[in-house]
């Protein structure tokens, strides 16, 4: 996924997969056990969280806002950069302290560490967070129910590759599970990386690119929309190098995904991330052109707009290149907005090579990005590089692009006051009375209406534009 976990509609730090979700009678059947989910980093950990909440509840497993209460605690984890790896060991320290107060009051906790962290680490998580009960790798999560019970003898550890028996193993959400999560839902079709970017841990703890077949996803996405989701976005860490194989026998890329995916009934929307700049295959531009469905904003990652450094970088793109496909999309849809990720302080960077950023960032105009400093990760080649740049150099060049990426930021949100587009509406607001929705282009969007109007899409005429979000009026009652 390059070198940000990007997704302008959720946090950096841990997203707790709290739903509280329903459930059917073979849950019922079962001893009630609870279970407190919390998601670090990427979307595609958010949709693994809800995937394993989904296993788990065929063993009786309530999810439970309350870590308190939990019988079982998972921790999805996030390695891509080291201020996240470190996180975990914070958050472990906590739960160290639950599960031993718990056992204090005669009740035994379970703990796992899920995700790329546990994928990376292994034993060395074990060694160093003795409470950790369970290491499972982003592979094994159809294998959990086993992994519990394997735990009570003992810490296990599962960090194998077998995508394919993942997939195929893990269960639906139930329709309660889907609703609870609300009208916009990830859907995983893309896994792992063959790129090689030297600053990126994804192809060792992700594997080699995998594609899930076609009719896999689509029955995954109609099974979304009888549950009451209008908008998908399809995510793999390198999601346009899509290859599933299709009903024709042939692996289809992710445009033609994407066309067959607007075709099912209720799916109001489409959007995918994260994709690479070589990668934005034909069918790929053509459904920015031929499919309404999909959502005029597309996260392409960049990291650097100096060649010498994209070429350190393994990015296997030239700045020209990066700016022709941008071009190129835009001559097909002169509404279509970008995002990026930027990493600033990759070894050996020089003053004048950290201006040819600012540059490109100046030429393209963003309506949103993601910046970095780089983080060395152990076992990539930017780890030993020479030419290491201090922390306070690379704080200063963040500060600089955070700077210049916010007022464009600005700049994209203040042009749509007085202006009317759709917004999705998804959830209540703060505010008794208010809903919040989103934009074409992911920004939140506050308007006072009633509840009725969640799951619709309707036109909105902004207001006024805030630092986070954006204010409006409904155009007309739907």
């Amino acid at each position: 996924m390059g070198a940000s976990d990007q997704g302008s509609r959720h946090s950096r730090i841990g997203i707790s997969i709290d739903s509280g979700m329903a459930t059917d009678d073979l849950t019922r059947m079962q001893p009630t056990r609870k279970l407190h989910i919390k998601s670090f980093g990427c979307q595609m950990n958010v949709y693994d969280s809800h995937r394993m909440a989904d296993t788990l509840a065929t063993e009786g497993f309530l999810e439970t806002a309350e870590i308190e209460q939990a019988d079982l605690i998972v921790l999805n984890t996030c390695h891509i950069r080291e201020k996240a790896a470190e996180k975990v060991y914070s958050e472990l320290g906590r739960v160290r302290e639950l599960k031993h107060a718990a056992a204090r009051a005669g009740r035994r906790v379970t703990v796992a560490v899920a995700g790329c962290v546990a994928q990376a680490q292994g034993e060395e998580l074990i060694r160093r967070a003795p409470a950790v009960d369970i290491v499972v790798g982003p592979q094994s999560y159809h294998r959990l129910p086993a992994l519990i019970a394997r735990a009570e003898n003992g810490a296990v550890i599962d960090t194998e590759f077998t995508v394919e028996q993942k997939f195929d193993a893990l269960p639906s959400p139930s329709a309660a599970a889907t609703r609870t999560r609300g009208v916009s839902a990830f859907l995983t079709v893309q896994e792992g990386c063959d790129k090689f970017c030297t600053f990126c841990v994804v192809p060792y703890t992700r594997g080699a690119e995998t594609s899930r077949p076609v009719m896999k996803v689509i029955g995954e996405a109609e099974h979304l929309a009888r549950s009451g989701v209008r908008e998908i976005t399809v995510i793999g860490q390198n999601v346009n190098a899509y290859h599933g194989a299709g009903p024709d026998g042939l692996p289809w890329p992710l445009g033609r995904l994407l066309f067959r995916l607007a075709e099912v009934p209720g799916i109001a929307r489409l959007r995918y991330t994260t994709s690479h700049p070589c990668d934005m295959e034909e069918s790929l531009i053509a459904a920015h052109r031929d499919v309404p469905a999909l959502m005029p904003y597309v996260h392409l990652p960049v990291q650097s707009g100096s060649d010498r450094v994209l070429r350190a970088m393994n990015r296997r793109h030239t700045r020209g290149e990066y700016v022709a496909v941008v071009d190129r999309l835009r001559s097909l849809r002169n509404d279509l907005a970008f995002s990026s990720d930027f990493i600033v302080g990759f070894p050996g960077e020089s003053e004048a090579e950290f201006d040819e950023t600012i540059s490109l960032v100046t030429e393209i105009g963003y309506a949103a990005g993601f910046s970095f400093k780089y983080s060395p990760r152990p076992g990539t080649p930017a780890a030993e590089m020479d030419q290491q740049i201090p922390e306070d150099v690379k704080l200063e060049r963040l500060h600089r692009l955070q700077a210049v990426l916010a007022r464009q930021q600005a700049t994209f949100s203040a042009q749509w006051v007085g202006r009317t587009f759709e917004v999705l509406f998804e959830k209540p607001g703060r505010h008794a009375g208010q809903i919040v929705g989103r934009s074409p282009y992911l920004q939140p969007v506050q308007v006072t209406a009633g509840k009725e109007f969640i799951g619709k899409v309707a036109p909105v005429l902004i207001t006024a534009a805030g630092p986070n979000s954006l204010f409006g009026a409904l155009a007309r009652q739907i």
